[in-house]
């Protein structure tokens, strides 16, 4: 497997797009096309919110199938709880687009993401879409990944090669973030040929080791999803080659949205280990990292480690507190339940002022392990969502 990324970003076969302000943003790229020049196999992972937006609604009836040819993608307006219009919206956007590049508008998913309650600005989005057959571009990825940022300070794109095969992503996701599976919007896209019963069985294995393995704050989206378009372009692969190909583009993803969070200073990975099972290893771990007082404690560069024990006693699974031990980037800070006697404050607090700080807890109980990223908390999350409508 070869990694490409920042100006070595790869795209497969077949693939076109585009990026364009069509005035839903002041200035910025809002509205993005992604687009195979022919019909890919496709599956998805959608939020499990129960009050999904209308994009989800329409886009889990288009996909049913099993096919997908376009997707268009517009940001600062969520398209969520305005009733019947949104999923009218979101209709008639799929319906332009098919028009446009004469496919089956059935075979388009659209997505929104921003505001929720507030009606999509169908004029412009409408005289956005109109000729867009033009403005298609085959290495056009990397701006696409711009137009669907909202709180997001940078685009979040990686690639690989697998065999003769390409695999992109391209990825959002800054808050409002805790799937199962939800609160990002992720675009996968190769043109390897892939059988189309292994996709989604395949795409769900890597969902859970990867994007449903973050979180944020806690909070799951109404209306975001991971999709994933094989178009087999570049000819068949080995499926087990083209997993962990794909499983390293997600990780490498997962991480950006992690330390992209909104307002974040740090980016936190917990390996929960020595638990009874892999289960009960991920509970503990999103117990520590969904803590607001282990988030600002790191975020002050604060090894309190008493608040990481708080939090695996608050997942309510099996624990020995005389079998538990915890580590701060590599340094154990507790041990058998209690401070380790080789405690250093000052080498503690020099391995805080890290921009990573990997957390370690071991439960002394079993095989189980797992690992959960996230970010810090910090005075400017609360500064952008205090005002992120405004």
């Amino acid at each position: 497997m070869q990694q490409a990324n920042g100006d070595e970003f790869s795209h497969p076969q077949g693939f076109l797009s585009l990026a364009k302000n069509v005035g839903i943003k002041d200035s910025s790229l809002d509205l993005a096309v992604i687009y195979s020049t022919v019909r890919a196999r496709a599956a998805a992972v959608f939020t499990r919110n129960r009050f999904p937006g209308a994009p989800v609604i329409v886009g889990r009836k288009h996909i049913a199938k099993g096919f997908v040819q376009a997707l268009v993608v517009n940001s600062k307006n969520a398209n969520v709880a305005i009733g019947n219009q949104g999923i009218d919206d979101a209709i008639e956007t799929c319906r332009i687009v098919g028009e446009e590049l004469s496919i089956n508008p059935y075979e388009v998913l659209p997505f929104s993401t921003g505001v929720i309650g507030r009606p999509l600005p169908m004029d412009k989005i409408r005289a956005g879409l109109r000729g867009i057959q033009s403005e298609l571009r085959p290495d056009n990825l990397k701006l696409a990944a711009e137009a669907i940022m909202t709180t997001d300070t940078s685009p979040k794109y990686y690639s690989c090669w697998v065999g003769r095969a390409v695999i992109a992503g391209v990825a959002k996701g800054a808050g409002m973030i805790e799937p199962n599976m939800a609160t990002m919007l992720v675009y996968l896209m190769t043109d390897a040929e892939l059988p189309k019963a292994a996709l989604r069985p395949l795409l769900r294995r890597v969902v859970d080791r990867t994007f449903n393995c973050v979180s944020i704050d806690t909070d799951t989206s109404t209306s975001d999803t991971v999709v994933l378009m094989a178009n087999g372009l570049a000819g068949t692969v080995k499926l087990g080659a083209f997993e962990k190909a794909l499983l390293g583009v997600c990780e490498h993803l997962t991480r950006e949205i992690a330390r992209g969070g909104e307002g974040a200073t740090k980016l936190i990975t917990v390996d929960v280990s020595r638990a009874k099972t892999d289960i009960q290893a991920k509970r503990v771990a999103k117990c520590v990292v969904n803590s607001p007082l282990v988030k600002t404690a790191i975020a002050g560069e604060d090894a309190n480690w008493g608040r990481v024990v708080m939090a695996v006693g608050k997942a309510g699974e099996p624990a020995d507190r005389d079998k538990l031990s915890i580590w701060f980037n590599g340094i154990r800070v507790a041990h058998r339940g209690a401070r380790d006697p080789a405690y250093d404050e000052g080498q503690v607090s020099q391995a805080m002022k890290s921009p990573v700080i990997a957390l370690k807890v071991a439960l002394g109980l079993g095989r189980g392990a797992d690992r959960v990223l996230t970010c810090d908390l910090t005075k400017e999350y609360v500064a952008i969502n205090g005002d992120y409508r405004s």
